[in-house]
């Protein structure tokens, strides 16, 4: 348990970013559902419209710290491979 000020603030703040980065993650991951349901459906259109939504909240979490930037890219790309790849 924090017993010094510092680490007291320190461990508030750490649930506040926690509660942040959480909301954060599950946003970027409700958005590529919803690129993966377009693509699932086999619906070429609707599926580009959800990635082009998709690709601000991803680059989002990248700069926010919640995502790697590799990570983000790597997503962006298979992504658009499976969308490309519908026609």
């Amino acid at each position: 348990m924090a017993n010094s000020p510092q680490a007291k603030k320190r461990a508030r703040q750490n649930e506040r970013r926690y509660a942040i980065n959480k909301a954060r993650r599950s946003r970027i991951r409700t958005f590529l559902r919803k690129v993966e349901e377009a693509i699932a459906s086999g619906d070429k259109d609707a599926a580009a419209e959800a990635l082009r939504r998709a690709q601000p909240e991803l680059m989002r979490g990248v700069t926010k710290g919640v995502l790697h930037k590799n990570t983000a890219a790597r997503k962006m790309s298979r992504l658009s491979a499976r969308v490309k790849a519908l026609g």
